[in-house]
């Protein structure tokens, strides 16, 4: 008898605390969440994800807070949110670079962008914009392109630095074209444009965000987009693929992503208020006049940019033989 009264007893706590589990979780969030960001506050990283934090927030009824853990090209903070509790306070506004090109880079072993996070679904797309100085005599790509053979030790790029987005996009123009281009990395994207601008080197990609007042300006000149259509913001400058590179679409995103495990209640959450915060008028012209395209891709839509990219890129790295300082 003693033992039947046991094992209800035992049963009968299984049972609360699973109902208590299961309350938790359809309560969720109850408290504000943190959401970290791989990059210094004030670039387009950072200043796009506290938009998007202060829309999420807005559709999960609590505060979403950014948190800055710049360092090793975003990879810290990816780290922290692969290894956070799965309860979901804890998420990452992920580069596309941190998850399929800083890992193979840098030789990682931190995570496995392929399988260490529950992932969410993307929240915008970006391309980058090819420029040069307005010194520079080429019009097009494809006058790039002859230049560069023609002339062996005449062409050069600059970059963020080694593995950086606009350092893989060149690199993948270099062997598309396969005409010789030498590069000039630089510490971030600032000096690198200068450097465009005073024709010290020949061109550079750069996100369309921060290239556009450049353009406006004069100071440097648009020769193509790496995506697949063209930008609303600079409808006049063609695709890298109308420009005659068939193969060439470089289109960068953020994401939002978790850990792994996360349970299907918060998951499930997360995945209907970024729905909500994409469909929200506001949003949606906030990232356009930023110079994005909402992108509301799901979790399985996210995977597959993921194993694509980190495929595409592996090559490209490999091609170049690069290697992080």
């Amino acid at each position: 008898m003693r033992i039947k009264t046991l094992f209800a007893a035992a049963a009968a706590a299984a049972t609360i605390a699973t109902g208590q589990a299961a309350w938790a979780q359809s309560a969720y969030p109850d408290r504000p969440i943190r959401l970290l960001v791989g990059y210094s506050p004030g670039g387009p990283v950072d200043t796009t994800a506290r938009v998007f934090a202060k829309y999420l927030g807005d559709k999960l009824g609590q505060p979403v807070v950014v948190e800055n853990r710049a360092g090793a090209s975003g990879m810290i903070a990816s780290d922290a949110t692969a290894k956070a509790a799965p309860d979901g306070y804890m998420l990452g506004f992920a580069a596309s670079p941190t998850l399929t090109m800083s890992p193979l880079v840098q030789r990682s072993t931190l995570f496995d962008p392929r399988k260490d996070f529950t992932l969410i679904g993307l929240v915008v797309d970006y391309a980058n914009v090819l420029l040069i100085g307005p010194q520079i005599p080429a019009k097009n790509v494809g006058e790039l392109v002859s230049y560069a053979r023609a002339h062996p030790d005449a062409v050069s790029f600059g970059s963020a630095g080694i593995g950086a987005s606009n350092h893989l996009s060149a690199e993948l123009l270099k062997s598309q074209a396969q005409a010789p281009m030498l590069h000039v990395p630089y510490r971030g994207n600032s000096p690198a444009m200068m450097d465009v601008v005073s024709g010290k080197v020949t061109f550079m990609f750069d996100i369309t965000s921060t290239a556009i007042p450049f353009i406006k300006s004069g100071k440097a000149r648009a020769l193509a987009v790496t995506s697949r259509t063209r930008n609303p913001e600079l409808p006049d400058v063609p695709t890298m693929m109308e420009a005659g590179m068939k193969d060439y679409e470089v289109v960068g995103w953020y994401a939002l992503v978790g850990p792994r495990k996360l349970p299907e209640a918060v998951s499930g959450r997360l995945t209907r208020a970024l729905a909500e915060v994409s469909a929200d008028p506001a949003f949606r012209q906030a990232m356009t006049d930023g110079g994005y395209t909402i992108n509301n891709g799901d979790s399985k839509a996210l995977q597959a940019r993921i194993d694509r990219e980190y495929a595409l890129w592996s090559d490209v790295i490999k091609t170049a033989n690069i290697q992080a300082n």
